[in-house]
């Protein structure tokens, strides 16, 4: 702890106070949160739950009060899911934010306080160690030789140097300190912070709806007319015919309820809740349903490196040293006993020798604890190393000389070792290491150094300088003279192990990986190039070079740019913007502050659930609770399952739907008897259209769905053939739904029987055709019938439910039905079944062909 001298009294509590209510309180400002019965309600503002609604209201003031109760039940049911998702996933991200610790440490009438960030205001004095987060923007006004980690800012993985006798001694909000011990004054806090600055640019970024359902309101749009028709039409024809004009009216209201697919809005939330659920088992945390969809079509994924695709930990790849190159490949340990004393006791990383795990043992500077994990992986082993060495004098590394010397005692030996910029070292050094032999460090070996160091550099690696000294120890600007040069450690913050596997199949999926960061471009090109994102320099652009251009420009740009470097936020903005003006869905994603405009603007924002910013996560649609890129891959799957899902389901609804009009309209068409009765199609609702199209909500994938390449985001909810496929099946529905009609009057069966064998061969031609809705691209022979077991119980209750109402005498009373014999069956199954067997034969026929 730092002891504070007498000059620094700080605040008193009383001024402390005043100032919170005069600048109010340490915080960024979020959008007024809606209650939780704010929240279940606005689940009632969607168009198609508006039709549903005046269905019941209409079913209800008809008689059909059966009718209007089913109804209501699956509006209540769709707006329960929608608001127990929503409601879950927020108190799971205010657990997520309850996980940082918000206090610091504030010297306030002369002693020190531990206070939350909230109440820390203009004038505190702010104590600050390394493993802070910086609670506000402020200036250092004690304290030399702090490394502050700002990539949350800046993207930069390398750490800042900051010192009061520096020229960099400002300290931001939300960055974290390294190394070294100070204070600061605070000068802004909450949005008047450089987070807060940016995190007042989301405000300006409106929020789109998802493809899904802007295509999901038109569709209600249009079934609201085609139900209106409809029942006008069969009205109509019914009077005409001399029909009582209560009693048609009455069964063109029932046909208009049966033509709406009321279990569309349920089963659309209900596909969407389920897939989120399946995400967060893989720990993606969905906050709103319909973005697991949008992610479906994404074409485009903007990611940020440090942390995102790379570990955010310094790791060292290479070693010159002694005159050889060393290559560490993962668990390899450097042996070289004089490197490994420079390196580990030359070093100011912090040590928790409690900890068994022996990443947890190291605290500070990402690329000291990396020369460290170079000659070590055991706790007890570092422990023993490190206490046989006593350090007894120290000049501090500072920015100007880029070195850092310390004088350690070896037993009764002093030793000299320096570490530092290797160019800074090299001037230094009048003698190097080569083999076991001290020599003259000549020109000619100094150039063949330096070439091994700037080889090492255009392979992105940081390279860290070592030499040392054992004669002439003198204790003044004089010690870092006549070094004797013994080698360079290069290091790098490394790709995610899972990252190129993740890259691969985004590339086979038809996506397109985009980095972008704030690291130097041969930094972020060396990582790009080992994770396949990008394979030449020509690919890569700057954000000086993004500067110079203008949006149209950059617009044409981006089509062949993979790696985008040294990018502010406003630059991922311009990028963001850039691709969806190109016509593609694109996903953003990050965990910086800097990040976070940038993932509002996209299409998808994804943010990291450990490593990620209050802020960024607040812009997202979606967090990663482990911060592996790898699961958004699973996103892009289950995002593509539930909008094949939901074509399934809207193919089945609405060609059975379909199927029900064009009966009772071909009937009316050709003056025929009504082939139902009113109670009769409600019954076909609830046997057909309810379970059977939930179950087909959590339909396995295709096998090959990740094998296709994105849909275009204009791309309607009918397209690829779909319209066809619900007009031609509801057609053939309809036919044969009636010819079982006439079938029934032709062979004098008597009415109720024929309307019997017309409900039964309606019910069972849609229940056979549940199962060709399964797959687009495949016939039924080609999919596993028990692979989706919902499915098969949801049509076996729906068969039981038609047995009941035929062969049940209070059920048949109900629904005015008679009893079927063989003969009826016999032509109710070949009306049912003919069809999709000579549907799915073409089907198969054609994809083998193919």
């Amino acid at each position: 702890m730092i002891q504070e001298d007498d000059t620094i009294y700080g605040l008193t509590e009383k001024e402390a106070k005043r100032r919170n209510d005069t600048f109010g309180y340490n915080e960024l400002e979020e959008k007024k949160k809606i209650s939780a019965i704010g929240l279940f309600f606005s689940q009632f503002n969607d168009f198609i739950t508006w039709v549903l609604i005046a269905a019941t209201i209409i079913s209800g003031i008809m008689g059909q009060k059966a009718d209007a109760i089913t109804i209501l039940i699956i509006v209540i049911l769709n707006a329960i899911l929608g608001f127990l998702q929503e409601y879950k996933t927020e108190k799971s991200l205010e657990a997520l934010k309850s996980l940082s610790a918000p206090t610091c440490k504030v010297i306030r009438e002369a002693r020190v306080k531990v206070i939350n960030t909230v109440y820390a205001t203009v004038g505190d004095i702010v104590i600050l160690e390394a493993g802070d987060k910086v609670p506000a923007d402020g200036t250092l006004i004690k304290g030399n030789d702090i490394m502050v980690d700002e990539s949350i800012l800046t993207g930069e993985s390398v750490g800042v140097n900051k010192g009061v006798n520096q020229k960099d001694k400002k300290i931001f909000m939300g960055t974290t300190v390294l190394k070294g011990k100070g204070l600061i004054k605070v000068e802004e806090i909450g949005m008047d912070t450089e987070m807060g600055k940016i995190a007042n640019m989301l405000q300006e970024i409106e929020t789109e709806k998802s493809p899904l359902k802007q295509k999901l309101e038109s569709l209600g749009e249009i079934l609201v007319i085609i139900c209106l028709i409809i029942c006008a039409a069969v009205t109509i024809l019914g009077i005409i015919r001399g029909n009582n004009i209560a009693e048609m009216f009455l069964l063109g209201v029932s046909l208009a309820v049966a033509a709406i697919p009321e279990g569309l809005a349920a089963i659309v939330t209900v596909a969407l809740a389920l897939g989120v659920n399946r995400m967060l088992k893989e720990n993606a945390l969905v906050r709103k349903l319909p973005a697991v969809e949008t992610l479906g079509c994404t074409s485009v994924i903007c990611s940020d490196k440090t942390g995102t695709l790379t570990q955010n930990k310094m790791t060292v790849k290479e070693i010159y040293v002694r005159g050889k190159n060393i290559r560490l490949n993962k668990g390899d340990l450097c042996n070289d006993e004089l490197l490994k004393k420079i390196f580990i006791l030359c070093n100011d990383t912090n040590y928790d020798f409690k900890s068994a795990d022996f990443t947890r043992t190291l605290n500070g500077d990402p690329t000291e604890t990396a020369l460290i994990a170079a000659f070590f992986n055991s706790t007890p082993k570092l422990e023993e190393y490190v206490k046989k060495y006593k350090r007894v004098y120290e000049i501090p590394f500072d920015s100007t000389r880029k070195m850092m010397s310390v004088i350690v005692k070896d037993g009764t030996k002093e030793i000299c070792l320096v570490k530092g910029a290797p160019e800074r070292l090299i001037d230094k050094c009048s003698y190097i290491l080569e083999g076991n032999e001290v020599k003259t460090f000549e020109p000619s070996k100094k150039k063949k150094v330096m070439n091994k160091i700037n080889e090492m550099s255009n392979k992105a690696l940081r390279c860290i300088g070592a030499a040392y000294k054992d004669t002439n120890l003198n204790k003044n600007s004089m010690l870092e003279s006549n070094l004797i040069f013994v080698g360079v450690a290069g290091s790098i913050d490394p790709p995610r192990l899972e990252a190129k596997d993740s890259v691969l199949k985004c590339k086979m999926a038809g996506i397109t990986p985009v980095m972008i960061t704030g690291d130097h471009q041969n930094t972020a090109f060396a990582i790009a190039e080992e994770l396949s994102i990008c394979n030449n320099i020509g690919q890569v652009m700057t954000g000086s070079q993004i500067e110079a251009i203008s949006d149209d420009q950059l617009e044409e740009k981006v089509k062949n740019i993979r790696v985008f470097a040294r990018v502010s936020p406003n630059h991922k903005l311009r990028i963001v913007r850039a691709f969806k003006k190109n016509g593609n869905i694109v996903a953003m994603t990050g965990d910086g502050v800097n990040d976070a405009p940038a993932i509002k603007e996209a299409d998808i924002g994804v943010s990291m659930g450990i490593s990620g910013t209050d802020v960024t996560k607040e812009a997202s649609s979606m967090i990663l609770m482990d911060d592996n890129f790898k699961t958004i891959v699973s996103a892009v799957e289950q995002g593509r399952v539930i909008y094949d899902n939901i074509r399934k389901f809207i193919r089945y609804l609405l060609s059975c739907n379909l199927g029900e009009v064009l009966t009772m309209f071909l009937a009316s068409l050709f003056y025929l008897p009504n082939p139902l009765l009113p109670i009769q199609i409600l019954l076909v609702n609830l046997a057909t259209d309810g379970l059977p199209a939930i179950a087909l909500g959590v339909d396995p994938p295709d096998p090959d769905i990740m094998d296709l390449k994105p849909r275009d985001k204009n791309e309607g909810i009918f397209s690829r053939g779909l319209a066809e496929k619900i007009l031609v099946r509801g057609v053939l529905i309809g036919v044969c739904t009636l010819f079982a009609f006439i079938a029934g009057i032709y062979f004098d069966y008597g009415m109720t029987v024929a309307r019997t064998m017309t409900l039964a061969t309606l019910v069972l031609s849609q229940l056979i055709h549940v199962f060709e809705c399964r797959s687009e691209r495949h016939s039924i022979f080609e999919i596993k019938l028990f692979t989706n077991p919902y499915l098969v119980g949801a049509v076996t209750i729906s068969i039981i439910m038609l047995i009941s109402v035929i062969y049940i005498p209070f059920f048949a009373g109900v629904f005015h039905t008679a009893m079927l014999n063989l003969n009826q069956w016999i032509i109710v199954i070949i009306l049912s079944g003919f069809i999709a067997l000579v549907n799915s034969t073409y089907l198969y026929i054609k994809t083998k062909v193919k």
